[in-house]
């Protein structure tokens, strides 16, 4: 009675196994499957199988990975069968006999030299010394692609464009005719050649079969930015080697950008490169108080003060007449920003209050820029009170002199940059006057770079405040362009990419930008990404599903997917997981 209701229990549970094979089958099955000679329905998709059936005499390396790299539906299945290196000599001997039969025959006939003739015995020659040194071996090769697509149409459009490029290279494919069910399976990971539909190759032309040939961006000198994805190797590049050393970062938040930029800083500082930060957030400021740098916190109530009208000593090349009316230029952008838009009787009237008041100061075009005592806001202020039309222009800079702002503009400079590492600290700015700030930022950098030549890299953080206004980004557009000449790298990051690439100056500064690193992108903006990167449809994908530190890295022509990697004692510097600076900050005050 026991075993009767063992066997019952057994019996209950294979016909519940069955039950649920059956509805796991359903689920998978297409809902309906036509078999055709050339073709094979799929429920809604179309698929078409062919093989290649002839190959060239010769086959360069990586011929395979323009197909694959297409942005097509495909699958693709490769079947290398080795052979007995004996009966491969026996025939190799037969074939050998053959063509000297036939040579001397036309020899005997009084015909020319046959070339064809001629080159069939060397090759066969040379490959019968191979096989015997054990150099070579010889296999039966076998390539299958089938293709998918939503229409008969563009089944037909798929087939002449892979059929397309694989004849550029002398090799020729064909339809499986009437063998549509097989070639299909022969192209599933069941790992069974059902067609076998095979070519002879040996050692050296089968390997240049392997189609995932990655870009190896490694060199002799640089910095280690990540791991290569594609094959683990590292990716260690100096970004001064390009035509510029400029960089654009875009990702969303928490894509890892700002940790890169971090692990990019500390190995350059290491390498001997100076670096200057723009840091919005407060996010650089524990790796430069542990890399002995300088912080300097720009707002309305900081002790930190940049007097805008500084003028440092010309170059080698310049004039002080060149340093006093770019100075000028620079002013004028940066009272555009302040001021909002001025009309062209309001630039007039400001430019020649600007030259006044710097000769109120003694500061001429023939003064020597070295001993000079700068004007500030104020003495603007009062050159425009006097100055017919100035009156308008010195109401509105009065909150920039005496009212809440007075504190920002209207100071002397009194900050030591004399630091291998300087971090300019926005955060604490009022959001209205954050393009202002950073204008003016990067107008004492961009003075401090033209008057000494030093290997610089200038990183950017969000950058998409400083395209909010005209000036701004033209300004930030000035300076990549130019700085290549003063042997600096700017490095600009933004999470904003709509308004980045929306702004006049957004695709100027990623064309003028030879390194562009992209991690993991929204949904919201991969759009905008793809059509400015050209990404495959592949690409578009790996960064939207990439992990934190993941994305693609651009060099030139070259781009690879990247990992970025920090040792522990990296990661304790550079991270920006606020549990982790937490725990970091705890550690500190026990120690005190």
């Amino acid at each position: 009675m026991f075993k009767k209701k063992l066997k019952s229990e057994k019996i209950s549970e294979i016909e519940e196994m069955k039950e649920i094979e059956n509805t796991l089958v359903d689920s998978i099955a297409p809902s309906a499957l036509q078999i055709t000679s050339n073709y094979i329905q799929i429920g809604e998709k179309f698929a078409r199988t062919f093989f290649v059936v002839t190959y060239p005499r010769f086959l360069t390396v990586n011929w395979l990975s323009p197909i694959i790299n297409l942005d097509r539906v495909f699958n693709v299945s490769m079947f290398i069968h080795p052979t007995d290196t004996g009966i491969i000599l026996k025939k190799l001997k037969r074939k050998i006999t053959q063509i000297e039969s036939q040579i001397s025959t036309e020899q005997e006939q009084g015909k020319i030299r046959n070339p064809i003739l001629d080159t069939a015995r060397e090759d066969v020659e040379n490959l019968r010394d191979k096989l015997i040194q054990g150099t070579e071996k010889f296999f039966n090769y076998a390539l299958y692609i089938t293709i998918f697509e939503d229409s008969i149409d563009a089944l037909n459009d798929a087939e002449r464009q892979i059929t397309g490029l694989f004849e550029t290279k002398m090799i020729y494919a064909r339809p499986a005719l009437f063998q549509q069910q097989i070639g299909l399976n022969s192209t599933l990971p069941f790992c069974k050649d059902k067609l076998s539909i095979t070519n002879s190759l040996n050692t050296a032309p089968l390997s240049t079969t392997f189609p995932f040939v990655s870009s190896n961006l490694s060199s002799n000198k640089g910095i280690l930015y990540g791991v290569n994805r594609h094959n683990n190797s590292l990716i260690i590049f100096d970004r001064f080697s390009m035509e510029n050393g400029n960089m654009v970062i875009f990702g969303k938040s928490g894509g890892g950008k700002s940790y890169a930029v971090k692990i990019e800083i500390l190995r350059s500082l290491m390498m001997g490169t100076d670096v200057i930060v723009v840091d919005p957030e407060n996010e650089y400021q524990h790796l430069s108080e542990t890399v002995d740098g300088a912080y300097f916190k720009i707002s309305l109530s900081s002790d930190n003060h940049i007097n805008p009208f500084d003028v440092s000593p010309p170059g080698e090349d310049e004039t002080t007449e060149d340093v006093l009316r770019s100075k000028i230029m620079d002013l004028i952008g940066l009272l555009r920003v302040a001021l909002g838009e001025l009309t062209p009787e309001e630039n007039s009237v400001l430019d020649r209050a600007l030259t006044e008041t710097y000769a109120s100061k003694d500061i001429t075009f023939q003064s020597d820029l070295k001993n000079v005592t700068p004007p500030v806001m104020q003495d603007l202020e009062t050159v425009l009170n006097n100055m017919t039309g100035g009156d308008r222009i010195a109401k509105r800079l009065e909150r920039y002199t005496k009212g809440s702002f007075a504190g920002f503009l209207n100071q002397p400079s009194n900050i030591n940059i004399n630091k291998n590492l300087i971090v300019f600290s926005t955060r604490d700015m009022e959001d209205d006057l954050k393009p202002v700030a950073m204008y003016l930022i990067l107008q004492y950098i961009w003075n401090l770079i033209r008057n000494e030549h030093k290997k610089r890299i200038m990183v950017v953080d969000e950058a998409w405040w400083m395209l909010k206004t005209e000036a701004g980004g033209s300004f930030l557009h000035g300076i990549a362009k130019r700085c290549r000449k003063y042997w600096l790298g700017l490095t600009t990051i933004t999470q904003d990419i709509p308004d980045f690439m929306n702004s006049h100056y957004g695709k100027p500064i990623v064309s003028n930008s030879s390194i562009q690193i992209l991690f993991k992108q929204s949904p919201s903006t991969i759009d905008v990404v793809q059509q400015t990167f050209n990404l495959t449809e592949e690409e578009k994908y790996l960064l939207l599903q990439a992990d934190v530190g993941e994305g693609i890295f651009f060099a030139g022509l070259k781009h690879a997917a990247i990992k970025v990697v920090a040792s522990y004692t990296e990661d304790q510097i550079v991270t920006t997981n606020p549990e982790q600076i937490a725990k970091i900050k705890q550690a500190k005050e026990e120690l005190k």
